[in-house]
């Protein structure tokens, strides 16, 4: 699967929020929000008109995407999926993206944003119950344990720079040997608080 490559801190202004896409970065006084609180390109500083419920709708899609890192096909397979399953579509979103590999990764601190992440998955660091996973979607599910192949220093690093995100409630982590167990499907106030899966929900089903 496609991802992007290209300049991600516009996207935070263009959403008007931090979507912690460069790691330590964000938490800094180099944070693109932090130096140019406006959308990007030439009529980025021009006066906002009122939003349309389509455009509010769209929004909240591509601030959601673009946390998670995915194109647009593959958010709407994981939208289709979840519309099929028994439950809250918007909350069963959100545990198909909280779930991947790559953003297990990243909330248990061995990656310091979800592209390093992603990146580190791809590159064979990881087993998930003693088998090598090298695939970023990769599907995770209670009780299955994910460890980090081998050592390498830059787990050292994101570690550090991870300190300020704690690791959620349904996730176990063990620092010394770099490995996490599933505990349970994460509920809604234990995944990301910046995503309005509702209005993500009325986009799609309009």
């Amino acid at each position: 699967m496609a991802n992007y490559s290209g300049p991600v801190c516009r996207f935070c202004r263009r959403e008007g929020a931090k979507l912690y896409l460069k790691g330590e970065r964000c938490y800094t006084p180099k944070c693109a929000i932090e130096r140019r609180a406006f959308a990007p390109g030439m009529h980025g500083q021009a006066r906002k008109r009122k939003t349309s419920d389509y455009g509010v709708q769209l929004r909240a899609k591509q601030k959601a995407r673009r946390i998670y890192g995915l194109l647009e096909k593959q958010f709407r397979n994981y939208f289709d999926q979840a519309s099929n399953e028994p439950g809250v579509t918007g909350v069963n979103l959100l545990r198909h993206l909280e779930l991947r590999l790559d953003n297990v990764v990243y909330r248990i601190g061995l990656g310091s944003s979800r592209k390093q992440a992603r990146q580190l998955v791809t590159h064979r660091h990881f087993e998930v119950n003693g088998k090598l996973v090298n695939v970023p979607s990769f599907q995770l599910k209670p009780g299955d344990e994910v460890k980090v192949k081998g050592s390498d220093g830059v787990f050292d690093l994101a570690l550090d720079a991870s300190k300020v995100r704690p690791v959620p409630s349904w996730l176990s982590f063990q620092t010394d040997e770099k490995s996490a167990k599933i505990l349970a499907r994460p509920e809604r106030h234990e995944m990301e608080p910046g995503v309005e899966e509702q209005l993500i929900v009325e986009f799609y089903s309009r």
